[in-house]
């Protein structure tokens, strides 16, 4: 009996150590990508020239803004063009709200090779850094800034759709460049372009931006509102865009119908002569 027992051992280790280095082989097709987490880290300083928090301060500290919204000067809501062309620009917002991203949206741009342009905020960023890696990988997409706490950017802290602005110069400076430095750490390109949380800012949060070096994205159409169009409702708002238009989408929300429509209408929008571009190709 126990030499039963040890032969029915010994055979048993043996199968446990086979099957255990079968599945291990097997698991390494299901690995996810490696990700270096500590890029996502905050910075102390950033590294590329930009002017300093106390600098920021000592230009902005104390200036009270007299105008607040979507559309202020220093803003571009439309491309400096003549030619038939659109922009399609994607906000991840984060902060528990959506998914990753939707992907038979990302499917369709990435096979009908239409260039776009995709704002992450940082919260999005963080949760997400294998997605985030893997479309900026992708050549037909820009990774630009959508803030980092995707907040309204301001210097009195005023608040869009229930959401408080930043409170001050130093808090509108961080909002820009703690999101800019994960993206550059993360992929070696700095944003070129800033769109905050609710897109909605005050004039002296504008005139902090162009001191970073960073132009303002705004809109001309915003074509999904906010991820709640159908797709009939996305087609009727976007229909006939004047030239160097800017159509603002939110690309976590597969839930809504934002890819039904944008499938629809960058076919119909091709067949009227238009061209897609990135923002980074024109401005």
């Amino acid at each position: 009996m126990k030499r039963v027992n040890l032969s029915f051992v010994a055979i048993l280790l043996c199968f446990c150590a086979v099957f255990g280095f079968l599945l291990g082989e097997r698991l390494r097709f299901f690995e996810l990508p490696t990700v270096d987490f500590e890029v996502f880290l905050l910075p102390q300083e950033p590294s590329f020239d930009l002017p300093s928090r106390e600098e920021i301060w000592a230009l902005f500290g104390g200036v009270l803004p007299t105008s607040f919204g979507e559309d202020l000067d220093g803003i571009v809501s439309v491309l400096p063009t003549d030619e038939k062309v659109v922009a399609l620009t994607f906000d991840a917002c984060g902060w528990e709200k959506g998914y990753p991203y939707d992907e038979a949206l990302i499917a369709f741009l990435l096979l009908e090779e239409v260039p776009a342009t995709l704002f992450l905020s940082g919260k999005w960023i963080e949760d997400n850094p294998s997605h985030f890696l893997y479309l900026a990988g992708q050549p037909s997409f820009d990774i630009e800034n959508h803030g980092y706490t995707h907040r309204p950017l301001t210097v009195d802290g005023r608040a869009a759709y229930g959401i408080a602005g930043t409170g001050s110069a130093e808090e509108a400076y961080d909002e820009v460049v703690m999101n800019a430095w994960r993206i550059f750490e993360a992929t070696g390109r700095r944003p070129l372009f800033f769109r905050a949380g609710t897109a909605f800012y005050d004039d002296v949060a504008v005139q902090i931006a162009a001191e970073l070096n960073v132009r303002i994205a705004g809109y001309t159409i915003a074509g999904d509102g906010g991820a709640t169009y159908s797709a009939a409702q996305i087609l009727r708002v976007c229909e006939n865009p004047p030239k160097g238009a800017i159509l603002l989408f939110h690309m976590n929300h597969p839930e809504s119908e934002t890819y039904e429509g944008v499938r629809e209408l960058v076919f119909r929008l091709r067949e009227q002569g238009y061209s897609f571009v990135k923002l980074s190709d024109v401005v």
